[in-house]
């Protein structure tokens, strides 16, 4: 691999962004210090050449604070992402550099200039313009300000989230409803002859999906709920009154306006539309689902939002005969990886080799080649650390640790790992995933392929780095499959046995697709609305307030004194912009109907895929690349009919 992470000390972490931005301002100073013509070679190339050194940076410093196991590397992780990102946020606040730029925008050959680097000088001028140079001196120095101040919150927010600790200690009576096997792999609670049950996911949605205990749910829900909420209240308020003050100097309504102006969907006013025309038809369907989760409570009142998933699979389970432990003992991750990757090498053209010794941040991680199937030549590789730990990023996400792009000297192959937190084996039992969890693992491979197999000159566009609410459309299409009958009929195997998901099993899963589909969509509204809510006009807003408003458009009551969105660390990133999920899934669906109409695993439909939609990466306009690949223009049939709205 490209580096050996068994040598991190909190040290080597320090020393990799000083270094990083030592360079960086080595090649800040050659642009600013040009004599003569301003050229590509001498401008833009440079800047492309920092973009380099500071992914590479964070890719063996920062990223360290999402997976490290040692606490002290975390912390020097945490603290080298602050400074890295102050930097890189300072660094387009320079009239130096603007000066640059704008020189160089006026040659001829910055006239001259196509594809890439054409939208390389394009992007550059808007994130200069965005930093507030055509303002005055004392607002652009107020919008740096403010800028480096969203770091520092961003920061904490997320470090908040992945310290956050809490569960409950039970014992076996407790636990009734619960499987052995999960029984089993819990650690110990502080009392004797306790099970404790923690809010990270292997633990948390199994209980909440099982346990036949609703105070129990309840209060695992809460704390849940409740993950980091005196940390990260505090934040999130000021980082919402920042982001509206940012926009206020610029003279636009709010954040939402500023920040999606970098997006596909191009304003707030496309994304009221996009739910405009689907939360009537989900609210009608939800309401249904209501009422039909409401049927097995057997009179026990109201259906809680602790309810929801227990009820969920209880009706599954007698509806489809599906039993998540049932299901998941034909899951075992290892074969669900090798499924997983044989699908993928027969589609798109791939091979992938393990690499024996990874040499990785941990004993969990491995790593993996990619190479095309045709030539032979090595394409990329990625790493895979997929079980939960103290301190450890706590969701699943794929990371870029070398992008992509050439050199002179020749193609550098991009790096990227991805990371998630299922059940981690025993001695005794292989890591056995619910569904859920193998279409989690399918979209986050994903991301993988995505920044794996672009193939762009400049580091800006490499792989996944598209415009935000166009860059998880890839992963739907690794979704659908996971519903598929004749892809999980290739891996989906007893652990014990080898015996193949009985047919009728299989059927009743994929029949069982659409249960509650309205539900678990509209409470994707719901998160897209909070967002957009707090990100919307107006300087004060009651966060609170706001949350429980959104939240109730998911059909649910709101669970009383929780703050869910202190745990959201997608308000740091993805602010103003969650909306992408669906907004993305859109255009998701769209692609997959290719594969619908020429055959699901169509390595002809795959080779086009692979090259019309992963390898420009981000360095074509999202619509292009759909219009490109479906040879029409896209539209949202495929996602009204699979949302059972169409």
């Amino acid at each position: 691999m490209h580096f050996d992470y068994t040598t991190v000390t909190d040290d080597s972490v320090r020393r990799a962004v000083d270094q990083a931005i030592e360079r960086g301002e080595d090649l800040v100073a050659t642009i600013i210090e040009v004599e003569g013509p301003r050229t590509w070679d001498n401008t833009l190339a440079a800047l492309n050449t920092l973009d380099d050194v500071i992914v590479r940076a964070r890719g063996i410093g920062p990223f360290m604070a999402r997976v490290h196991p040692d606490r002290e590397v975390r912390d020097a992780a945490q603290e080298a992402e602050e400074k890295v990102s102050k930097w890189t946020s300072d660094l387009i606040f320079r009239r130096d550099l603007r000066d640059a730029v704008e020189i160089f925008a006026t040659t001829d050959e910055a006239a001259s200039l196509a594809d890439e680097r054409a939208r390389y000088l394009q992007f550059m001028q808007r994130d200069l313009r965005r930093a507030g140079h055509d303002l005055s001196e004392a607002a652009r120095a107020e919008v740096q300000q403010h800028r480096t101040r969203l770091v520092e919150l961003g920061v904490a927010f997320n470090r908040n989230i992945d310290e956050a600790e809490g569960g409950l200690d039970l014992d076996r009576g407790q636990l009734a409803g619960m499987p052995d096997d999960y029984v089993a792999r819990l650690s110990p609670g502080t009392a004797d002859e306790t099970y404790r049950v923690s809010i990270d996911y292997p633990d948390y949605y199994p209980f909440m999906d099982m346990a036949t205990s609703r105070d129990l749910r309840q209060q695992l829900q809460f704390i849940f709920y409740n993950k980091a909420v005196d940390e990260n209240e505090p934040i999130l308020k000021e980082a919402v009154r920042i982001r509206h003050r940012i926009a206020e100097i610029f003279g636009l309504p709010s954040w939402a306006d500023y920040a999606m102006e970098v997006k596909m969907a191009d304003g707030p006013e496309a994304v009221e539309a996009m739910y405009a025309g689907i939360v009537p038809g989900l609210t009608e369907k939800a309401q249904l689902e209501v009422a039909d989760l409401a049927s097995a409570l057997d009179g026990e009142g109201r259906v809680e939002p602790w309810d929801h998933r227990f009820l969920h699979t209880n009706i599954k389970r007698e509806r489809f005969g599906i039993d998540p432990s049932e299901v998941a003992a034909y899951f075992p991750l290892q074969q669900v990886l090798d499924g997983m990757f044989e699908i993928t090498q027969d589609v798109f053209g791939l091979k992938y080799r393990r690499i024996d010794d990874p040499q990785g941040w941990h004993p969990d991680v491995l790593a993996y080649n990619i190479h095309d199937a045709d030539s032979d030549a090595k394409l990329a590789s990625f790493y895979v650390d997929l079980f939960p730990r103290e301190g450890k990023f706590g969701h699943a996400a794929a990371f870029d640790l070398v992008p992509g792009h050439q050199e002179d000297a020749g193609y550098v192959l991009p790096v990227t790992a991805i990371v998630a937190n299922f059940t981690k084996p025993t001695g005794e039992t292989p890591s056995l995933l619910r569904h859920d969890e193998v279409v989690t693992l399918f979209h986050e491979f994903g991301h993988v392929l995505h920044n794996s197999l672009g193939h762009t000159e400049l580091v800006r566009f490499s792989g996944f780095n598209t415009e935000w609410d166009f860059v998880e459309a890839p992963s739907q299409i690794m979704e659908h499959w996971c519903w598929n009958t004749e892809v999980l009929a290739r891996f989906a195997r007893h652990h014990e046995t080898g015996e193949a998901l009985p047919d009728d099993l299989l059927e009743q899963l994929v029949a069982a697709r659409d249960l509650h589909i309205g539900l678990a969509n509209l409470r994707q509204v719901s998160f897209g609305k909070l967002d957009m809510a707090y990100h919307g006009p107006g300087e004060e807003k009651d966060l609170r307030a706001i949350d429980r408003e959104t939240t109730e458009l998911a059909q649910f009551p709101f669970h009383e004194h929780t703050f869910y969105p202190a745990g959201f660390g997608h308000l740091f990133g993805y602010d103003a912009g969650y909306y992408g999920y669906l907004w993305s899934k859109v255009f998701g669906d769209d692609m997959y109907s290719r594969f619908e109409q020429e055959g699901i695993l169509s390595p002809v439909v795959g080779k086009e895929y692979r090259e019309k939609v992963l390898a420009p990466g981000g360095s074509k306009d999202p619509a292009e690349i759909l219009r490109d690949f479906l040879g029409r223009e896209p539209n949202q049939e495929a996602f009204l009919r699979f949302l059972g709205i169409g």
